[in-house]
């Protein structure tokens, strides 16, 4: 074994149970927003109507872009 590979152990039964136990859980969602991120987020002034009218414009441009890595 040369100094830079890392050494190879074999796991116990017990990092295996563990492993086991924790491949079987499964993922959820998180509790959501708190109140308080709630009131901030109603606390946010609105967009100006041009930044919507920009955001459409650059999304458009986006879509209909050529160049390089188009594929004929």
């Amino acid at each position: 074994m040369s100094d830079q590979e890392p050494a190879r152990t074999r796991p116990d039964a017990n990092t295996r149970d563990e492993e086991a136990a924790e491949a079987d859980v499964t993922a959820a969602a998180g509790s959501g927003p708190t109140e308080a991120e709630e009131r901030a987020a109603d606390s946010n002034a609105p967009l100006d109507p041009e930044v919507g009218e920009h955001y459409e414009e650059m999304v458009e441009r986006g879509a209909n872009q050529r160049g390089e890595g188009r594929v004929p």
